[in-house]
């Protein structure tokens, strides 16, 4: 029998714990790396969905938007995690987020 892939060991820890912001952003990152974006586009947007305040998704995110050539989406999730950011005062990635956006004028 073979080992877990690292999707699957995901998967099962997110079995045990679904509602972990964590465990979805990862699950996310993975399928990316992976190159499964329609399931890495569907973990990103329910994490910004069920868990708005986890930055991070904004920022990864809007990264793969703009590596896939979705400007305008990438500028609308970039807007949002900076503002939310902003919100909960985590200024070094709201500060992040406007690089990103500064990049696409």
């Amino acid at each position: 029998m073979s080992e877990p892939t690292r999707r699957q060991k995901l998967e099962a820890l997110l079995t045990d714990e679904p509602n972990d912001p964590f465990l979805k952003y990862a699950l996310a990152m993975e399928c990316a790396a992976q190159g499964d974006v329609p399931a890495a586009v569907d973990w990103f947007e329910r994490i910004l969905r069920e868990h708005p305040e986890y930055i991070p998704a904004y920022h990864q995110y809007g990264k793969m938007l703009l590596q896939l050539g979705h400007q305008e989406q990438a500028q609308a999730i970039l807007q949002r995690g900076i503002r939310e950011a902003l919100r909960s005062g985590d200024t070094h990635a709201a500060e992040e987020m406007e690089a990103l956006l500064t990049g696409l004028a």
